[in-house]
């Protein structure tokens, strides 16, 4: 990615989303009025155990992607988590968009970067099924899934998605057409 597109991309990030980086699991905090979570598995089980179960964790995780992308281009944004606050001269290659400095510890050994990665694509049913069969069983975590001007975020992780919406309307919407996907506790969680 050239330098204009990596400040392109920060600058709708921050339009859309600034009182977060671009780092999935904090996102729900300061952007619950549009957030859902939906679980993989029925009865909120967390990890498939043989195919069948495979196959419904990618029927999910593709209805709601389509749900939200389909007939459009999406970045596919995933992360180099390390303590160095460099990339690492073998992952600079392609798509870097920008470093994170996540955890700030005194002790530089516990700081903890997020290099970011974002690979533009079509969206289509199935394109990225090998990315979401490691994230459901946690080989690659901190993944997004955003259309081009970054309006609706789908946050997987291994149990299920985090899904960000334009606005809580369409929020509810999705949450009910899914709503034997919700957790049955009070926080959504």
């Amino acid at each position: 990615m050239s330098g204009d597109g990596q400040a392109d991309l920060t600058e709708l990030w921050q339009q859309r989303w600034p009182s977060c980086p671009p780092v999935g699991y904090k996102l729900r905090g300061p952007y619950r009025d549009v957030w859902v979570r939906f679980h993989s598995l029925p009865e909120s089980k967390r990890y498939a155990e043989d195919e069948s179960e495979y196959s419904v964790v990618l029927e999910r995780y593709n209805t709601v992607l389509d749900e939200l992308f389909a007939g459009a281009d999406v970045y596919v944004i995933t992360p180099l988590w390390t303590t160095e606050a460099e990339v690492p001269p073998s992952q600079a290659v392609t798509g870097y968009w920008q470093s994170l400095l996540v955890e700030d510890d005194p002790d530089p050994a516990f700081r903890t970067y997020c290099h970011l990665f974002a690979a533009r694509r079509p969206w289509r049913r199935g394109c990225i099924d090998e990315l979401l069969r490691d994230i459901a069983d946690d080989k690659m975590a901190g993944v997004l899934i955003t259309d081009t001007r970054m309006q609706r975020i789908h946050h997987p992780y291994d149990g299920g998605a985090d899904v960000f919406l334009a606005t809580s309307e369409e929020r509810n919407r999705v949450r009910d057409r899914h709503a034997d996907w919700l957790s049955r506790h009070p926080s959504g969680l």
